[in-house]
């Protein structure tokens, strides 16, 4: 890899979730310096593989005249110098330097220093080298222009996002610290709060309980999917949004918050509203849940399918589907289903990680391509299957990005039979990085094609089979559906797609059988 100069700022949190498979993506972000007095002078280095010295755009004095024009006529007590540099041989190295205003107004430079961050960042690796077909170097200067005047430090990221947008790049964007935060937990999977996952009812306006985490505060205390909450340490919820409300309930572990829920099962009935004291601790959860679901295959036999829903790509997703399918074959299950349904994706490489779990040997799980146009696929190293029993794969529009690459890499190296509707088609990784100020930016660095070559980006994967009930059309079908549902004891019990699924494990098994 590169080697960077010395004395970084900035501190590469979650930085490419490939890294360890993919170096080139995950290159160390530019290093941010302070020289002299108080933000007067900054200074980014980048590896020198991602630029070409300054002289080959232009002469040095040219390049000085160009990007500073705008800031002539600038009325300004201070400037700040701007400079690239790459770590070469001296004989090789070679730096711009551009004065810009500085603000006077703390916060707003505060900003000015984290949009040099994000220009730097994204100068070295966004995955568009033309930068939508723009000028990024002019770009920084005309942002930093409009940034001088302003205020608020509210207004000057509203900067940064305009600035941002112009890439044409949805997914490459800065969040803010509270965001990241959010981010963050989830990507790790641990917490202090009372194990509350909560959101807005779109209808209502109400801030409504989506789940509890299993065995947390708020599930002991009877706390249902549904319920609306009402108030937390005595403050009305009327307007808050979710993220808000999450934040006042999280906390030190050993503290306390009480909430006033209205359950939903008693809505209608004017029931009274419940106020509960809920003690906040360290919450683990896991983005995985799994079951076994009996039936009979259309010849009597009596059948154990071992479900497995993978709701997001978590720093710990793999080591739990890893548990959760050691646990389902130690109970002796004929098949697997994989319910990625409505999964958004998280650590790409947390869904390579899964996918190893189900493939051997060393194959292709996806190929990336860079912002020159190198394609480089990722392949497994002597991989070993935990099982070989059938597996399908269940998916929707709601499933995306790493959801995408994991079951392209199952379905495309022969492993899983893919039952759904289309996916997304997100076919782009970010890196993320979290910025001096504790936002994050997160960056677009390569796109992605599935192991057989399939453009995913705007696409999405279609699967084998449609997961709609019309699908099991023959009188035979048709009776293992109504046997299904009426002697359901779950709901995944009546699920038309896991119908679908294991009657297409039935068949996989069957010809199997009658192969050997």
């Amino acid at each position: 890899m590169e080697s960077l100069c010395s004395m970084p700022k900035l501190r590469p949190t979650y930085c490419s979730p490939i890294s360890s498979i993919y170096p080139k993506l995950a290159s160390p972000p530019p290093r941010l310096h302070l020289h002299g007095r108080v933000s007067l002078k900054w200074r980014i280095q980048m590896p020198c593989s991602f630029y070409r010295p300054v002289s080959e755009f232009c002469g040095q004095d040219e390049c000085a005249r160009s990007i500073g024009k705008a800031f002539l006529g600038v009325a300004a007590t201070a400037a700040a110098l701007f400079s690239i540099c790459c770590d070469s041989p001296p004989s090789l190295a070679e730096s711009l330097t551009v004065a810009f205003p500085v603000s006077r107004a703390r916060e707003v430079n505060t900003v000015q220093r984290t949009l040099v961050e994000a220009w730097g960042l994204i100068r070295e690796t966004f995955v568009d080298p033309t930068f939508n077909h723009q000028d990024w170097d002019q770009k920084l200067q005309q942002t930093m222009v409009e940034m001088f005047p302003l205020n608020s430090a509210d207004a000057a990221y509203m900067k940064i996002s305009g600035m941002l947008s112009t890439l044409g790049d949805p997914f490459t964007r800065i969040i803010s610290p509270k965001e990241y935060q959010s981010f963050r937990i989830g990507s790790d999977g641990n917490l202090q709060g009372v194990g509350l996952f909560i959101n807005i009812e779109p209808r209502t306006g109400h801030l409504v309980v989506l789940s509890c985490v299993e065995g947390s505060p708020a599930a002991r205390a009877g706390i249902h999917e549904g319920d609306e909450l009402v108030e937390i340490n005595g403050e009305r919820l009327d307007g808050i949004d979710s993220e808000a409300a999450a934040q006042k309930l999280r906390g030190r572990a050993g503290t306390t918050v009480t909430v006033k829920v209205h359950p939903v099962k008693d809505s209608r009935s004017n029931s009274p509203i419940r106020e509960v004291n809920l003690p906040r601790e360290y919450i683990k959860f896991s983005p995985i849940s799994s079951a076994i679901i009996p039936h009979r295959t259309p010849d009597g036999h009596l059948a154990k399918t071992g479900y497995v829903k993978l709701a997001a790509f978590s720093q710990t997703a793999a080591a739990d589907m890893q548990n959760a399918v050691q646990e389902l074959e130690s109970q002796g299950v004929d098949s697997y289903i994989l319910d990625l349904r409505n999964n958004p994706g998280g650590l790409v490489k947390a869904g390579l990680d899964v996918a190893q779990i189900w493939l051997d040997g060393d194959e292709t799980l996806v190929n990336t391509v860079d912002r020159e146009g190198n394609m480089l696929p990722i392949n497994m190293v002597d991989g070993h299957a935990i099982t070989h029993d059938p597996l399908a794969v269940i998916v929707n529009e709601g499933s995306a990005s790493a959801s995408e690459i994991l079951a392209g890499a199952l379905h495309d190296n022969g492993r899983a039979i893919l039952v759904g509707h289309k996916t997304f088609g997100k076919g782009k990784i970010q890196s993320v990085t979290e910025l001096h100020d504790g936002s994050a930016l997160f960056v677009t660095v390569a796109k992605y094609l599935s192991p057989a070559l399939h453009d995913i980006d705007q696409v999405g994967i279609t699967p084998d089979v449609q997961c709609t009930a019309e699908m099991l059309s023959s009188p035979k079908d048709s009776l293992i559906l109504k046997s299904k549902i009426s002697s359901s004891v779950s709901s995944l019990e009546a699920d038309s797609c896991i119908l679908v699924a294991e009657h297409e494990l039935d068949d996989i098994q069957e010809s199997q059988g009658t192969a050997s």
